[in-house]
Protein backbone atom coordinates (compact mmCIF):
# COMPACT_ATOMS: atom_id res chain seq x y z
CA UNK A 1 0.00 0.00 0.00
CA UNK A 2 1.30 3.47 -0.83
CA UNK A 3 2.56 5.57 2.05
CA UNK A 4 -0.18 8.10 1.38
CA UNK A 5 -3.21 8.32 -0.83
CA UNK A 6 -5.21 11.54 -0.99
CA UNK A 7 -8.60 12.03 -2.59
CA UNK A 8 -11.97 13.64 -2.23
CA UNK A 9 -15.28 11.92 -1.59
CA UNK A 10 -18.53 13.33 -2.85
CA UNK A 11 -20.80 14.12 0.05
CA UNK A 12 -24.57 14.06 -0.41
CA UNK A 13 -25.97 17.59 -0.81
CA UNK A 14 -27.40 19.48 2.14
CA UNK A 15 -31.05 20.50 2.51
CA UNK A 16 -32.15 23.96 1.56
CA UNK A 17 -29.93 26.38 -0.33
CA UNK A 18 -26.92 24.07 -0.23
CA UNK A 19 -28.78 21.19 -1.91
CA UNK A 20 -27.57 22.03 -5.40
CA UNK A 21 -23.91 22.42 -4.37
CA UNK A 22 -21.94 19.18 -4.26
CA UNK A 23 -19.70 19.10 -1.23
CA UNK A 24 -16.53 17.08 -0.84
CA UNK A 25 -14.80 15.30 1.97
CA UNK A 26 -11.01 15.57 1.68
CA UNK A 27 -9.36 12.42 2.93
CA UNK A 28 -6.07 10.59 2.84
CA UNK A 29 -4.60 7.27 3.87
CA UNK A 30 -1.40 6.97 5.84
CA UNK A 31 0.38 3.80 6.81
CA UNK A 32 -0.62 2.71 10.31
CA UNK A 33 1.94 2.02 13.00
CA UNK A 34 1.81 0.32 16.37
CA UNK A 35 0.68 3.59 17.99
CA UNK A 36 -2.52 3.32 15.92
CA UNK A 37 -3.57 -0.11 17.24
CA UNK A 38 -5.50 1.11 20.28
CA UNK A 39 -7.41 3.93 18.52
CA UNK A 40 -8.37 1.47 15.77
CA UNK A 41 -9.38 -1.16 18.36
CA UNK A 42 -11.59 1.40 20.11
CA UNK A 43 -13.18 2.44 16.81
CA UNK A 44 -13.81 -1.23 16.00
CA UNK A 45 -15.63 -1.66 19.30
CA UNK A 46 -17.88 1.35 18.60
CA UNK A 47 -18.62 0.48 14.98
CA UNK A 48 -19.12 -3.27 15.43
CA UNK A 49 -21.16 -3.08 18.64
CA UNK A 50 -24.69 -2.80 17.14
CA UNK A 51 -24.23 -5.76 14.78
CA UNK A 52 -22.45 -7.92 17.35
CA UNK A 53 -25.08 -7.17 20.01
CA UNK A 54 -27.83 -8.06 17.50
CA UNK A 55 -26.08 -11.38 16.82
CA UNK A 56 -25.49 -12.04 20.54
CA UNK A 57 -21.70 -11.95 19.98
CA UNK A 58 -20.57 -8.70 21.59
CA UNK A 59 -17.79 -9.05 24.15
CA UNK A 60 -16.03 -5.87 25.39
CA UNK A 61 -12.61 -7.53 25.47
CA UNK A 62 -12.84 -9.83 22.44
CA UNK A 63 -13.99 -7.09 20.05
CA UNK A 64 -10.79 -5.15 20.72
CA UNK A 65 -8.47 -8.15 21.08
CA UNK A 66 -9.33 -9.48 17.64
CA UNK A 67 -7.99 -6.26 16.13
CA UNK A 68 -4.86 -6.42 18.26
CA UNK A 69 -4.26 -10.05 17.28
CA UNK A 70 -4.71 -9.49 13.55
CA UNK A 71 -3.19 -6.02 13.09
CA UNK A 72 -0.98 -5.97 9.98
CA UNK A 73 1.37 -3.01 10.32
CA UNK A 74 2.62 -3.23 6.75
CA UNK A 75 -0.85 -3.39 5.22
CA UNK A 76 -3.08 -1.29 7.50
CA UNK A 77 -3.84 2.34 6.77
CA UNK A 78 -5.39 5.05 8.87
CA UNK A 79 -8.09 7.10 7.15
CA UNK A 80 -7.63 10.81 7.84
CA UNK A 81 -10.20 13.51 7.15
CA UNK A 82 -8.78 17.02 7.35
CA UNK A 83 -5.74 15.49 9.07
CA UNK A 84 -7.77 13.86 11.86
CA UNK A 85 -8.28 10.14 12.55
CA UNK A 86 -11.50 9.02 10.85
CA UNK A 87 -11.05 5.28 10.35
CA UNK A 88 -8.91 2.42 9.18
CA UNK A 89 -8.64 -0.21 6.49
CA UNK A 90 -6.35 -3.16 5.86
CA UNK A 91 -5.69 -4.60 2.41
CA UNK A 92 -3.28 -7.52 2.60
CA UNK A 93 -2.40 -10.50 0.42
CA UNK A 94 -5.00 -13.25 0.71
CA UNK A 95 -3.83 -16.83 1.36
CA UNK A 96 -5.99 -17.91 -1.60
CA UNK A 97 -4.44 -15.31 -3.92
CA UNK A 98 -5.37 -11.73 -4.62
CA UNK A 99 -6.11 -9.31 -1.80
CA UNK A 100 -8.12 -9.42 1.43
CA UNK A 101 -9.81 -6.32 2.86
CA UNK A 102 -10.47 -6.24 6.59
CA UNK A 103 -10.72 -3.81 9.50
CA UNK A 104 -12.49 -1.24 7.35
CA UNK A 105 -14.04 1.04 9.96
CA UNK A 106 -15.16 4.64 9.75
CA UNK A 107 -16.11 6.78 12.72
CA UNK A 108 -19.91 7.07 12.94
CA UNK A 109 -19.81 10.81 12.19
CA UNK A 110 -17.92 10.06 8.95
CA UNK A 111 -20.42 7.49 7.69
CA UNK A 112 -22.99 8.35 5.04
CA UNK A 113 -20.81 11.06 3.49
CA UNK A 114 -19.34 9.10 0.57
CA UNK A 115 -16.06 8.51 2.37
CA UNK A 116 -16.39 4.71 2.53
CA UNK A 117 -17.22 4.58 -1.17
CA UNK A 118 -14.25 6.75 -2.05
CA UNK A 119 -11.77 4.79 0.07
CA UNK A 120 -13.08 1.45 -1.22
CA UNK A 121 -12.93 2.67 -4.81
CA UNK A 122 -9.27 3.67 -4.37
CA UNK A 123 -8.40 0.23 -2.97
CA UNK A 124 -10.29 -1.58 -5.73
CA UNK A 125 -8.63 0.55 -8.40
CA UNK A 126 -5.25 -0.71 -7.15
CA UNK A 127 -6.43 -4.30 -7.17
CA UNK A 128 -7.93 -3.90 -10.65
CA UNK A 129 -4.68 -2.42 -11.98
CA UNK A 130 -2.82 -5.46 -10.63
CA UNK A 131 -5.47 -7.87 -11.97
CA UNK A 132 -6.18 -9.13 -8.44
CA UNK A 133 -9.32 -10.64 -6.98
CA UNK A 134 -10.43 -9.08 -3.69
CA UNK A 135 -12.11 -10.92 -0.83
CA UNK A 136 -13.59 -9.76 2.46
CA UNK A 137 -16.10 -10.76 5.06
CA UNK A 138 -18.88 -8.76 6.63
CA UNK A 139 -21.08 -9.58 9.63
CA UNK A 140 -24.54 -10.94 8.78
CA UNK A 141 -27.07 -8.10 8.51
CA UNK A 142 -24.45 -5.34 8.35
CA UNK A 143 -25.31 -2.28 6.27
CA UNK A 144 -21.73 -2.43 4.93
CA UNK A 145 -22.75 -5.38 2.75
CA UNK A 146 -24.72 -3.02 0.49
CA UNK A 147 -21.58 -0.88 -0.01
CA UNK A 148 -19.61 -3.94 -1.08
CA UNK A 149 -22.37 -5.20 -3.38
CA UNK A 150 -22.52 -1.79 -5.10
CA UNK A 151 -18.83 -2.24 -5.89
CA UNK A 152 -19.21 -5.66 -7.48
CA UNK A 153 -18.70 -8.01 -4.53
CA UNK A 154 -20.78 -11.16 -4.62
CA UNK A 155 -21.51 -13.89 -2.11
CA UNK A 156 -18.83 -16.56 -1.90
CA UNK A 157 -20.05 -18.34 1.25
CA UNK A 158 -21.68 -17.59 4.58
CA UNK A 159 -22.27 -18.93 8.04
CA UNK A 160 -24.57 -17.76 10.85
CA UNK A 161 -22.20 -14.88 11.72
CA UNK A 162 -20.19 -13.94 8.61
CA UNK A 163 -20.81 -13.35 4.91
CA UNK A 164 -17.73 -13.97 2.76
CA UNK A 165 -17.65 -11.95 -0.44
CA UNK A 166 -15.45 -11.87 -3.53
CA UNK A 167 -14.88 -9.44 -6.39
CA UNK A 168 -13.04 -10.31 -9.58
CA UNK A 169 -10.79 -7.62 -11.00
CA UNK A 170 -12.54 -5.25 -13.38
CA UNK A 171 -9.95 -5.87 -16.12
CA UNK A 172 -10.59 -9.62 -15.94
CA UNK A 173 -14.36 -9.14 -16.18
CA UNK A 174 -14.00 -6.73 -19.12
CA UNK A 175 -11.76 -9.21 -20.95
CA UNK A 176 -14.51 -11.86 -20.74
CA UNK A 177 -17.27 -9.64 -22.14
Amino acid sequence: MDARTTAEAERPGQKGSEASRPSRVRWELRVAGTADVEPIAELRAVVMRPDLVRLGRYDEHRVRQRLRDTFCEGYTSVVLVDGAFAGSVTMRPSPSGGQWIEHFYLAPEQQGRGLGTSVLRALLDRADAAGETVRLDVVQGSAARRLYERHGFTLESQDPIDVFMVRAPRVEREART
